[in-house]
């Protein structure tokens, strides 16, 4: 889950930083780190151009009507906020006519560019197949774990990934086919379904056939939204993907899987959502290592006269990871008194405890520590 919360909050860092740009009719520098570093150029060139202001009133007040308009509740079952706030963007840029970057939507039937036989033979090559494989596994593990969240942003029927791959994989079959880039599943565009009320599996399918409608019966209507407003439902949607409201509770209770939730999260801004969720999962193994192998030792007699033993009996999992406190406690055991170790109470033994507690033993029954009247120490 913190893997999962992480990725979002990750993404929604990414879009937001790279939104702020298109917010001002600006051109992002690339990389999550770079868009971040170049933040206070982008204020500075954003205060000095009557244009980027009035992109970036635009794009502010698409954001306000986002957040006010849920309120409205009457109109906001007609009307979706996001369409209600690009609309009314659309408005206020046609009617004061100003100079802001609208889409540009090209003809969708000029896009089509089927591969031809060069391009087939390229398949041949060694590059190719391993091209071919990254982005087979790069985007499979995208869609995957997009779907794992969006399963947690909603109560109805849960992702069957099987289906969801399969699909995938005739999806990009058709891409392939018309010369169209790979495609995945994208966690904004299916959280913009989430938060529109969508209940069934039609609606990410109506998704797509309303871009389609869109993009080749009337883009000439596409062509009169400004960029900015686009720009400012991107930014509020990547900040609701970020869990500000449940940070605070899971720092409290759960220390570890805050950590882990904000290390993925940073890995993505920093790397990619692949290598950023790998690095999460690796965190959120290591942590769980660390916590399942617990062992406890109850040491009692220590109190008791000479001649008896001191008892000690090591409870849960005893593992590498806690080998260090195992040996400490021993050691600190008296050194004339008889030792008795009880493994019973162990769920788990690894060898290297295995094999260092033998050589503790061991050590403990050499001859010369062997009982004497000054030194009764046995380890039996």
């Amino acid at each position: 889950v913190a893997v999962v919360q992480g990725m979002l909050a990750g993404i929604g860092l990414v879009l937001i930083a790279a939104q702020l740009y298109t917010l001002t009719d600006a051109k992002a520098p690339g990389s999550g780190l770079a868009n971040l570093g170049g933040l206070p150029g982008l204020v500075l060139g954003t205060a000095g151009s009557g244009a980027a202001l009035s992109a970036l009133a635009v794009g502010a007040g698409t954001i306000a009507v986002l957040v006010l308009w849920p309120r409205w509740k009457r109109a906001a079952r007609v009307l979706p906020a996001p369409l209600a706030a690009v609309a009314l963007a659309t408005l206020a840029v046609f009617a004061f006519d100003l100079p802001i970057a609208r889409v540009e939507v090209h003809g969708l039937l000029s896009s089509v560019q089927p591969p031809g036989g060069s391009d087939f033979a390229q398949l041949a090559g060694v590059g190719a197949i391993g091209t071919i494989l990254a982005f087979a596994l790069i985007a499979s593990a995208e869609s995957l774990f997009s779907a794992a969240a969006v399963d947690r942003l909603h109560d109805g029927p849960r992702t069957q990934y099987d289906k969801e791959l399969m699909a995938q994989g005739a999806g990009n079959t058709v891409c392939g086919i018309l010369g169209a880039l790979p495609m995945t599943a994208v966690i904004v565009r299916s959280s913009a379904n989430v938060n529109a009320g969508a209940r069934t599996k039609a609606s990410r399918v109506m998704h797509g056939a309303w871009l389609l409608i869109f993009a080749a019966a009337v883009p000439a209507a596409l062509g009169i939204i400004p960029v900015a407003a686009l720009a400012g439902v991107l930014v509020h949607a990547g900040f609701k993907l970020i869990p500000v409201r449940d940070f605070g509770p899971l720092w409290r209770e759960h220390r570890g899987e805050a950590v882990v939730l904000a290390a993925t999260a940073v890995a993505i801004v920093v790397t990619n959502m692949f290598e950023g969720v790998l690095i999460g999962l690796l965190l959120a193994i290591a942590k769980t290592a660390w916590e399942t192998s617990h062992v406890h030792l109850e040491i009692s007699g220590l109190d008791a006269p000479p001649t008896e033993p001191v008892r000690v009996r090591a409870l849960g999992n005893a593992t590498f990871l806690r080998l260090p406190k195992i040996l400490d406690q021993l050691e600190a055991l008296p050194h004339d008194r008889e030792v008795t170790l009880d493994l019973t109470g162990l769920r788990h033994l690894d060898h290297a405890c295995a094999t260092a507690l033998t050589s503790w033993s061991t050590h403990r029954s050499t001859p010369t520590n062997s009982p004497t009247p000054d030194n009764p120490a046995h380890a039996p």
